[in-house]
């Protein structure tokens, strides 16, 4: 592909932007103040997850790689923009097809995204507030997913897949998650924040990524900076009240609710992980506590404004055990997934999900009710051939066009200085 390549798609993305010429339709009569503000708040701080999560990676991987494994994740934030306003929205949320997926020409280029507010989605915000904040989870997704093959995936290569993986496997799966219209929704299954649509997507991409694109020339652990570690935990705790009491879509019981299950289940999941980790001889880190404060977050997530705080405290004590022994039995394949995403998004995500149909109030298993159950464990299968499958096919697709992986040179040499020319510090 050629050197130009790039700069020319971006500038006929600008200019095909020229023709959506209207301003935002609508004035805004009618909607809630107070739900307006806090969805003003908790976009942005969503937004400011991706950068930390940028510090989390980039803080675990080689001196010679952080630069690298920072931009992959700060990228996301311009990449993704551009294509959810082009077609991503649209996909995600236009008039459903089959329940599968949007029609692109419904919001297409933003059209007729305004500002009164949609009662089809949030009846009390402005329908572009509802679409700005849709678009940071559609940001972290793939940002998640380069923890595993950090080191050694080609920039531009990275660039291109976002693109389909926001296309192909994000939008469909937000469609049908979300969408009133949607397959999963209309079944049954349950997803308040994103636990199945991006921590699971991104959990079974990332384990995708890591078989495809094969071990490390040199498999190391010697991470560049454990201060970056937990200042990128830090961040992504605070965003994550906008990730989680955000999607209540509103100042509204339900959003205080996601709050404080946030904070209880990251909190015990910490506290578990560390722990567990000194019962069985290990001592108690910073990256572990680090680690399981994230996991908690992960599996909080689908079940958020569903369960109580008992019940979230439970969640994150269970993904914490669960997690920290899929990495140790992950270390003993040949799969080089590089920040363990699968172990701890993935499997995160997978106990959060089948818990939230356990414990989720008046459907629950608890309650005597299964159909929530097994409908969550039929589209956790569904899901996992839906992403593995398809982002093998994604990267195969890139890997033709642009060769996904680095040169053993370019590897050893670090990808700050071959892919960037620029040095952490």
């Amino acid at each position: 592909m050629g050197k130009r390549l790039y700069f020319i798609i971006l500038v006929l993305l600008v200019l095909f932007g020229l023709f959506n010429t209207s301003s935002f339709p609508g004035t805004g009569a009618g909607i809630d103040a107070g739900d307006t503000s806090w969805m003003l708040v908790a976009s942005a701080f969503v937004l400011l997850m991706t950068p930390g999560l940028a510090f989390f990676y980039g803080g675990m991987v080689a001196k010679k790689n952080v630069v690298s494994t920072m931009l992959q994740s700060f990228v996301a934030l311009g990449v993704v923009s551009v294509v959810w306003i082009i077609v991503g929205f649209s996909l995600s949320f236009g008039e459903s097809i089959g329940g599968i997926i949007g029609n692109p020409l419904t919001y297409l280029n933003f059209k007729n995204v305004g500002l009164d507010a949609n009662p089809n989605f949030a009846p009390t915000i402005p329908f572009l507030l509802f679409a700005l904040f849709q678009l940071k989870f559609a940001i972290i997704t793939p940002a998640l997913i380069t923890g595993s093959f950090a080191e050694r995936v080609r920039f531009r290569s990275y660039i291109l897949f976002i693109v389909l993986f926001s296309i192909i496997l994000y939008s469909p799966l937000a469609h049908m998650t979300w969408h009133p219209d949607g397959l999963l929704r209309n079944l049954g299954v349950l997803d308040f924040a994103g636990g199945t649509v991006v921590h699971m997507s991104a959990g079974f991409a990332a384990l995708a990524g890591a078989v495809f694109l094969g071990k490390r020339k040199k498999v190391e652990h010697n991470p560049a900076s454990v201060t970056y570690i937990i200042l990128g935990t830090g961040l992504l705790w605070f965003g994550w009240f906008g990730f989680n009491a955000g999607s209540a879509l509103g100042a509204n019981a339900d959003a205080v609710a996601a709050f404080a299950n946030t904070n209880i289940a990251s909190a015990v999941a910490m506290l578990t992980w560390i722990f567990f980790e000194r019962f069985q001889g290990r001592k108690m880190s910073a990256l572990g506590a680090s680690i399981g404060a994230i996991v908690g977050l992960v599996a909080i997530t689908p079940a958020a404004g569903f369960v109580n705080i008992g019940q979230s405290m439970f969640i994150g004590f269970a993904a914490a055990i669960v997690s920290n022994y899929a990495i140790r039995l992950k270390n003993k394949t040949v799969v080089d997934d590089t920040l363990d995403v699968f172990p701890s998004h993935g499997v995160g995500g997978i106990v959060g999900m089948l818990l939230t149909a356990v414990f989720a109030k008046e459907v629950g298993l608890i309650y005597g009710e299964t159909q929530t159950f097994i409908y969550h464990v039929l589209t956790l299968f569904g899901v996992a051939i839906f992403t593995f499958g398809g982002s093998w096919i994604l990267y195969w697709i890139v890997d033709k066009i642009i060769p996904i992986r680095v040169r053993e040179d370019q590897e050893d040499r670090g990808l700050d200085l071959s892919q960037h020319g620029e040095e952490f510090g």
